[in-house]
Formats: structure tokens, sequence, C-alpha cells
């Protein structure tokens, strides 16, 4: 698999490599120790989840206090969305920014998003099915939402998605801003202080 990291620090694209044949696809598509390698620590998985959307259904900004936060391995495994993530660690350098990939059964693409970063994505097909791989328990306590239509971030969704279908939790969820008013946002100093814990010497650190 190839992994290419975002434009947002701390987050990736990985593309598999699939092999085809007259049966069908086989890929992999999530490696512990390849990820290991190239964000530099492991990444414990503690729950797995599944979202079925409808054509236009944005879910998000969604992420979760550090620690533990939610770092999320996400794909898509019927159907298509174009996912995003954005920089809401206070004081990074590219606080409010954002940086996008396709996931979709063409590519087979999926996404890593480190602890502290915001989550969504727009479905653009009906019966988008995406499925996380993530590193804590969901915390309704812990757990935080920003308006995907914020104009401080700017999210740009595809035309051909259609209206954005939000559920009214998303609606209600204050602008960057506001959140930043209100101190849900992690700090860059934060965050990066808590990915350093998790670096540990293991047999995939150590050969490479």
């Amino acid at each position: 698999m190839q992994i290419r990291e975002l434009s947002v620090p701390d987050s990736y694209e990985i593309t598999p490599v699939q092999r085809a044949d007259d049966r069908g696809v086989f890929l992999e598509w999530y490696r512990f120790d390849e990820l290991e390698k190239a964000i530099g620590h492991p990444l414990t998985l503690r729950q797995a989840n599944t979202s079925v959307s409808k054509k236009g259904v944005v879910r998000g900004i969604h992420f979760a206090d550090i620690p533990l936060g939610q770092a999320k391995y996400v794909t898509c495994t019927n159907g298509a969305v174009l996912d995003f993530v954005i920089d809401i660690r206070v004081g990074s350098p590219t606080f409010g920014q954002w940086d996008s990939v396709l996931l979709d059964t063409v590519d087979r693409r999926a996404i890593y998003l480190s602890e502290g970063l915001g989550h969504a994505f727009v479905a653009l097909a009906d019966d988008a099915s995406v499925s996380y791989l993530v590193s804590d328990t969901y915390n309704a306590a812990k757990e935080h939402g920003i308006n995907p239509l914020d104009t401080q971030i700017g999210l740009v969704f595809p035309a051909d998605a259609g209206e954005a279908l939000l559920s009214p939790k998303d609606v209600a969820a204050p602008s960057l801003a506001e959140a930043a008013e209100l101190g849900l946002l992690p700090t860059w100093e934060a965050a990066r202080a808590f990915y350093a814990s998790l670096t540990t010497t293991s047999p995939v650190t150590e050969g490479n």
C-alpha cells in the first residue's frame, strides 16, 4: 500500500494494492505495521463503526477531547463519499484548513486522522457505506461537533452531491470560532504531546 500525508499534518491517505482476477478483487485495506511506520506510533483499536448514508448526507464535523480522543481509520465499502479532515487544533500552523480524500469502491482508499482532528464526509451515492476503525470507544461527554457549513472553514462539496442533508445535532453545532470561544477545541501543543506519548519501541519501528 501507499501512504501519503495530507496537507493537514497528522492525517494520511492510504491507497491499497488491488489484485483482481476472474473471481473478483483482493486487497489489504489496513496494515498496522505500515501505518505505524508512517505515523510514528502504534494505533490501538478499540471500536469499529459503520454508517450507511443516502446521497447528499453530510456527517460531521466531529471530534473528541484529548486524551484519549479518537483516531480514525476510515474507508468506504459501498458507493462513494468525499471525506474531509479539518485542522481544529488551536495554534496549529494549518488551523482552520482542510483536505479531502475520495473514498470509493474504485481505488478503495482509506484515510487516517489523528486524535484532535475534525472529521466529516458527504455521501456521493445512495447507500454509501463507511467503516471506521477507531482508537477509543464512544464517550458522549467527550464528543463535540462543528457545523460543517461554517463559512470560516468553507468545506467544498461536489455539485453532484445534491442538497446537503444534516442531522439536527450537526445543524445546531457551533461554528469554529464559537467552539474556540467555548473552549471546546484541542490545542496544537496538547495534541503533539499526546502523539508523542503514544510512541513506543516495537519490532516495527526498530527494524526500519
